[in-house]
């Protein structure tokens, strides 16, 4: 079992600046794959950004150039810079790993998730 500890986000203006983390216990965090996903209420939780073993990188159309994904594999942490936020940012963002990931955005190939980090951007 796999516990991922978040931490970060809070409320900012849009056009401001957020970073999440997300420590992992498994020292195995190399073989994982990684994504942030977040959720706001009534609606699925989407992929916003992975990063695979292999370090290749995936991010949501809508994020691209604004989030920023990485993992420290020393640290056991992932993490997801997010610059110039916008109100439809605001969610509730989950890290989750999962093992031999096909969709690195889809939320059914993660078997692992943290508590959830809420991020509010007021416009």
């Amino acid at each position: 079992q796999v516990q991922l500890v978040e931490s970060g986000g809070g409320s900012v203006q849009a056009g401001g600046s957020l970073r999440l983390s997300c420590v992992a216990s498994d020292n195995r965090f190399g073989i994982y794959n990684w994504a942030w996903f977040r959720q706001t209420p009534g609606n699925e939780r989407e992929g916003v950004a992975s990063i695979a073993p292999d370090d290749s990188i995936t991010y949501k159309d809508s994020v691209k150039g604004r989030f920023t994904i990485s993992k420290d594999k020393a640290k056991n942490t992932l993490s997801l810079q997010m610059n110039n936020l916008k109100a439809e940012d605001t969610a509730m963002y989950y890290c989750a790993a999962g093992y031999l990931v096909a969709d690195h955005l889809r939320r059914i190939e993660y078997k692992y998730w943290g508590q959830g980090a809420n991020v509010s951007v007021s416009a």
